[in-house]
C-alpha cells in the first residue's frame, strides 16, 4: 500500500506542478493531469481492502474521500471516480460510523443516534455519487430512480448493461443502508421498492459481480422483509450459499450478516455461536492474494463478531 500512496503522491505533485504550466498552454494540461489523478486514486490499486490496520483505514480514508471530491467537480464526465466515492463513502460509513453508533447504543443512546444520523448522510452522499455515475451515461437516470414511476424507472434500467453494475450496486447498498441506519425515521420507507429494483437489475446484468456482494446484500434484505414481499428467511439462506460458493468462503461479513439477520430473529443461539466462532477462528492473515484483497473487510468482520459474542445475554432469551 505504501508504493500506491507514493504514486498518487507524485501524481498529486505533478498536478500542482502542471496546474501552473497550463497558465500558459491552456486547459488540456491539467485535464490531462486531473484524469490520471482520478483513474489513480479510483482504479483496482487504489482502495484500503487489503490494509490490516482498521484505524490506518479510519484515518487515512476522510483525506483521501474529500480529494476525490475535488477531482470529481473538476472532471464531470468521469464515472469511475464517482463510483469510487459512492463505494468509499458507503464502507467508511459502515465500518467506522455506523459501528461506533451500533456500539455506542450499549451506554449512551443520544450519542448512537447521533452516530447513525451521521452515517445517514454518509449513505445518501454515497447513493448520490452513484446516481451520477449512471446519470453521465444515461441522462435523466436520477429523476427516475428515485422517482415514484414504476415504469419510467424500469424503463431506464433495462437501458443499462453489466459495465454498470458497480455503480448499480453502490447505489442500491447506500441507500438501503441509509434506510436501516434511519431507526424510527420512515421517510425513506416509500423507497424499498426504489432500492429492490436497482439491485435486482444489477443481479440479472451480473449474478457474480465481486465475488457474490449482490447475494451478500440480499441476505440482510431478505431477511428485513417478508415472504409475501419476496423475501424471508429461506430466501436469505440461499443468497448466503451463493454469496459464500462465490467468493470461496473468503468473505466474513455475510456470516455476520446472516446470523445477526437470522439467527437472531430464530433464536437460534447455538447456529449463532458457531458461526461467530467459525468468523473469529478464520485466519484472514493468509498469504494468498485473494484474502489479502478483502484482509480489511474480514478484520471488521471479527470485531463485530467479537462484539455479538459478548451481547448473547441481550440477543437471545436463554
Amino acid at each position: 500500500m505504501n508504493g500506491n500512496l507514493i504514486r498518487i503522491n507524485m501524481k498529486r505533485w505533478a498536478l500542482a506542478l502542471l496546474c501552473g504550466v497550463s497558465l500558459w498552454s491552456g486547459c488540456s494540461l491539467r485535464s490531462i493531469a486531473l484524469n490520471s489523478v482520478a483513474d489513480a486514486l479510483s482504479g483496482p490499486g487504489g482502495g484500503y481492502g487489503s490494509e490490516d490496520d482498521p484505524e490506518l483505514a479510519r484515518l487515512g480514508a476522510p483525506f483521501g474521500l474529500k480529494t476525490m471530491e475535488q477531482i470529481a467537480e473538476s472532471l464531470p464526465k468521469h464515472r469511475q471516480v464517482r463510483i469510487s466515492l459512492a463505494s468509499g463513502f458507503t464502507q467508511y460509513a459502515y465500518a467506522f460510523i455506523n459501528e461506533d453508533a451500533d456500539r455506542a447504543a450499549d451506554k449512551t443512546m443520544s450519542v448512537a443516534q447521533a452516530g447513525w444520523q451521521r452515517a445517514k448522510r454518509m449513505y445518501l452522499r454515497g447513493r448520490d455519487h452513484a446516481l451520477a455515475s449512471l446519470e453521465i451515461a444515461y441522462p435523466g437516470a436520477t429523476a427516475a430512480i428515485r422517482g415514484a414511476d414504476v415504469a419510467a424507472r424500469q424503463a431506464v434500467l433495462d437501458k443499462m448493461t453489466r459495465d454498470d453494475v458497480p455503480a448499480l450496486y453502490w447505489c442500491g447498498a447506500s441507500w438501503a443502508l441509509a434506510l436501516a441506519a434511519s431507526k424510527g425515521d420512515t421517510s425513506l420507507l416509500a423507497d424499498l421498492g426504489n432500492i429492490d429494483a436497482v439491485m435486482a437489475r444489477a443481479l440479472a446484468l451480473h449474478e457474480d459481480y465481486d465475488e457474490g456482494a449482490l447475494h451478500e446484500f440480499y441476505v440482510s434484505f431478505d431477511a428485513s422483509r417478508g415472504e409475501d414481499q419476496g423475501g424471508g428467511a429461506v430466501k436469505a439462506k440461499q443468497h448466503l450459499d451463493r454469496a459464500n460458493v462465490l467468493s470461496a468462503g473468503r468473505k466474513l461479513g455475510v456470516l455476520v450478516s446472516y446470523a445477526e439477520a437470522v439467527l437472531v430473529s430464530q433464536q437460534d443461539k447455538a447456529g449463532f455461536v458457531a458461526m461467530m466462532k467459525k468468523v473469529i477462528d478464520t485466519d484472514v492473515y493468509q498469504d494468498d492474494p485473494a484474502w489479502r484483497r478483502v484482509r480489511l473487510g474480514n478484520l471488521i468482520a471479527h470485531e463485530r463478531a467479537r462484539w455479538l459474542m459478548s451481547k448473547l445475554s441481550e440477543l437471545f432469551a436463554q
